[in-house]
């Protein structure tokens, strides 16, 4: 117990099988709901070893003992209790943060919001989430751009890297309270794709680069820099 306690004081991410559980999603035109897990007949799982293929890292928090806001923009990281979350902070150079409720009674336009949350995309900059309460799906693309889905709950940070594409929704319980977590000036703005030249934009080409590529051409890559 005493070596648990002091794991959760350091940023050392969790053993494998502290992960959150990810599988491949049937195709989209087979989707009735997105807030249903719709895996794939029959079940594809996805192991942590592939999660951190494509670039995710994740971390276990403790989301009981510490208390959030149920909104607040901004919230200051250096006002984190939660010597875990301390340590990232400092760790990763986390500056800004927020804290948000996805749920019908705390978000006007409930319906609207996750929608569009749910909208492919990508960011010039990583996405970090730590969810305080809740439970919802981040789906990601591997590289042959079949969708994988994550299932966070409370208590999962996790990151997803620059560049990557993504989309986010709620799950059936239509809760999630969630810590949104930034280096410098925060900017939330998603590059959107299909609607915008996504393929060829710094962020995606450096992803495709540190992920999609085999190792010996991204050693190519990198020398060419």
């Amino acid at each position: 117990m005493d070596k648990e306690i002091a794991l959760m004081q350091t940023t050392c991410q969790v053993v494998d099988e502290g992960w959150p559980e990810a599988w491949y999603m049937c195709d989209d035109k087979d989707i009735e709901s997105q807030k249903k897990e719709n895996r794939t007949t029959p079940n594809r799982p996805v192991d942590v070893k592939g999660m951190r293929a494509l670039g995710l890292l994740y971390w276990k928090m403790d989301a009981e003992t510490y208390k959030y806001p149920i909104k607040a923009i901004p919230w200051d990281p250096n006002e984190a209790a939660d010597p875990r979350l301390m340590a990232l902070r400092d760790d990763r150079g986390y500056s800004y943060a927020d804290v948000l409720t996805i749920h019908p009674d705390f978000l006007p336009g409930f319906d609207t919001h996750v929608k569009n949350f749910f909208t492919e995309h990508i960011h010039d900059a990583e996405e970090i989430r730590y969810i305080i309460g809740g439970s919802g799906f981040f789906d990601v693309r591997d590289p042959d751009d079949a969708w994988v889905r994550i299932h966070v709950k409370k208590g999962d940070l996790m990151t997803l890297p620059e560049g990557i594409y993504h989309r986010f929704t709620c799950d059936e319980t239509n809760s999630i309270h969630a810590m949104r977590l930034f280096i410098g000036v925060p900017c939330w703005t998603p590059i959107n794709r299909f609607t915008t030249d996504t393929d060829n934009h710094p962020s995606r080409k450096k992803y495709v680069c540190m992920y999609c590529m085999p190792k010996e051409l991204q050693d190519e890559a990198k020398e060419e820099k």
